[in-house]
């Protein structure tokens, strides 16, 4: 009977293990929380759309979204008579107003941002700053686009800031050592001759 128990014991340790490790390697995906002070919301049998005004601030995977207005659009999933159906993902999210957004070393602001979250894009305009504190970076543009995942960003218009380029010219107070022999171009250098 012990060794029964103690095999079992074996077989369960050997076969749970690898799925105990896999479930610590993989947090879960915290879900996306949504507050503002007033919400309107109206859905189709495919999509549900809501208007967030007010102090609205998003908190989601890895990303923070504050602004005035956000327009949130969710694909519907489920039983289609309910009125309030299940939210499959978002489609877009389009915050308008003092945006600000933070995602890990990267920070936005600008007056309007769309998010769309199935092409990994976030399309920034009406006076865009984006500052990459990682790479001590600022970019500015009419329009700048931020690519999830990817740590790039394009924009129209941009004007970029970067740290110090190191100083390349002479320095005026070191006195200027001319080599024994200058070196010669290559039409100056005179053809070995054969024999």
């Amino acid at each position: 009977m012990k060794s029964r128990v103690a095999v079992l014991f074996c077989f369960a340790a050997c076969v749970g293990a690898p799925m105990l490790a896999t479930a610590a390697e993989e947090p879960p995906v915290p879900p996306t929380e949504i507050t503002a002070r007033h919400m309107e919301s109206r859905s189709t049998d495919t999509e549900m759309t809501t208007v967030f005004t007010g102090d609205v601030v998003v908190t989601g995977n890895n990303i923070r979204l504050i602004c005035d207005q956000l327009d949130a659009v969710s694909v519907r999933i489920g039983d289609q008579s309910q009125v309030v159906a299940r939210q499959n993902r978002f489609k877009s999210l389009v915050a308008i107003g003092h945006v600000k957004i933070v995602q890990g070393d990267r920070e936005a602001t600008c007056g309007r941002a769309v998010v769309l979250p199935d092409d990994d894009k976030i399309t920034l305009t009406e006076s865009p700053v984006v500052v990459d504190r990682s790479a001590d970076v600022t970019w500015t543009g009419d329009k700048l686009w931020l690519l999830r995942g990817e740590r790039q960003a394009f924009g129209d218009n941009v004007r970029m800031t970067l740290p110090p380029i190191k100083d390349l010219s002479f320095d005026k107070n070191k006195k200027l050592e001319l080599p024994e022999t200058a070196p010669q171009s290559p039409a100056q250098a005179k053809p070995q001759e054969t024999k």
